[in-house]
């Protein structure tokens, strides 16, 4: 029975007001609740939690908001909102109260570990709590990894994860991206811009950072109108302003984000004059 018709009958909620899916970051069920009011969700979470037993604790999630991109969640029924998540052999430990985690990025993370090429440098300037570092140093064959998380939340995080995956390839920075790039310039053999939305504003700092010539990953948002030709005139205007070319080697779109917008990303390669 689907988890919406199977709530329904537990709980006598009507099913037009259940939510047909869910998503579990390790043993927390993490709902989309817009319909119901808060005696419903408590209803609702408790039900799960009878229902469920590998679920621990539910929780609401309504958004996500500001610059570090932290998650509106409220916690309905449970223990904890800290928790092990094991995604392609790594572990990560989280706390859905103050960072995300994107499950449906899993296939660009896999895709992105079989470009690297023995003894690369990467620099990830949107680390998180290592969604793409923590693979990238673990599987691929990169020489190091510079990771740099802004959020201090993510950051202490991410810093546990590395031991937690008994990783030794990783440098971690706890900062803004654009001034740890000063200290930076022609480091990276790639650049990874695992971040949305506004990604073109870093661009310039991703430019600095890579080698004379070497490779951009620039995830962003667009709607479907903009796709392909609005990343394409970012990186006109900015390759253009700091005297480089580019080459787009490749692109996709990662997942759908709304209604006709796209997470999308464009393997990007540089070459400096």
């Amino acid at each position: 029975m689907a988890f919406k018709s199977k709530m329904a009958k537990l709980t006598g909620i009507k099913e037009s007001l259940l939510p047909s899916s869910y998503q579990m970051v390790g043993d927390i069920m993490l709902l989309k609740l817009p319909r119901l009011r808060d005696g419903k969700k408590s209803l609702l979470a408790e039900s799960v939690l009878k229902e469920f037993p590998y679920v621990k604790t539910v929780c609401e999630i309504s958004g996500v908001t500001g610059e570090l991109r932290e998650p509106v969640t409220t916690k309905l029924a449970g223990k904890d909102t800290v928790t092990i998540h094991k995604e392609n052999g790594l572990l990560y430990r989280i706390n859905v109260s103050q960072v995300m985690f994107s499950k449906g990025n899993l296939n660009e993370r896999k895709r992105l570990i079989e470009k690297i090429r023995h003894d690369e440098q990467i620099v990830d300037m949107f680390a998180g709590i290592g969604y793409f570092s923590l693979g990238l140093a673990k599987f691929s064959p990169a020489r190091n990894i510079i990771a740099i998380e802004k959020n201090p939340n993510a950051y202490n995080l991410f810093v546990e994860n590395i031991a937690l995956n008994k990783i030794t390839n990783i440098s971690a920075i706890q900062g803004d991206c654009r001034i740890a790039a000063q200290s930076m310039q022609n480091a990276a053999d790639r650049v990874l811009m695992g971040y949305f939305p506004g990604t073109e504003h870093f661009l310039p700092a991703a430019i600095f950072m890579v080698k004379n010539k070497g490779m951009i990953h620039f995830h962003n948002i667009y709607s479907k109108k903009e796709l392909w030709s609005k990343p394409l005139a970012d990186l006109e205007t900015i390759c253009r302003g700091m005297n480089c070319s580019f080459r787009i080697m490749e692109k996709k779109k990662v997942k759908s984000y709304a209604p006709n917008v796209f997470h999308a990303v464009m393997d990007v390669e540089i070459e400096k004059a």
